[in-house]
């Protein structure tokens, strides 16, 4: 994974996160009582792919950008892609759901693996 990569992963999750946050607002019941509830599965789906690429393709990252020291970077590395396969697992159930409404989001949202998740990719866009 590339700068470019890691970059690109964290704007998906970003922007997901914010509409998500607009979502839970709603109070909706189920995604088709509101006008955005057609663009949530779509939103789910992007940020699971994201949560993917971070799982399995962030260890790469070390190696591909050259970063040094490689143990201390390795080390936040595991962190950070534990964090995505365990924010992937949360965002797979959701989507898994035949409706999905505001709460249900909004419990998303308040996942400790989904925030921990951002804040470690916030702290590794930073120092990379």
């Amino acid at each position: 994974m590339s700068r470019d990569e890691l970059k690109a992963h964290i704007e998906v999750l970003e922007k997901a996160y914010e509409f998500f946050l607009s979502y839970a607002a709603l109070g909706a019941e189920q995604e088709e009582a509101s006008k955005v509830g057609g663009q949530l599965r779509e939103y789910l789906s992007r940020t699971d792919a994201a949560l993917r690429a971070l799982a399995n393709d962030l260890g790469g990252l070390v190696a591909a950008e050259g970063l040094e020291p490689a143990g201390a970077y390795g080390e936040m590395i595991d962190v950070t892609s534990a964090d995505a396969a365990r924010a992937g697992a949360a965002v797979r159930l959701v989507l898994t759901q035949e409706t999905i409404s505001s709460q249900l989001i909004d419990n998303l949202n308040a996942s400790s693996h989904l925030r921990a998740l951002l804040t470690d990719l916030f702290l590794l866009d930073d120092v990379v």
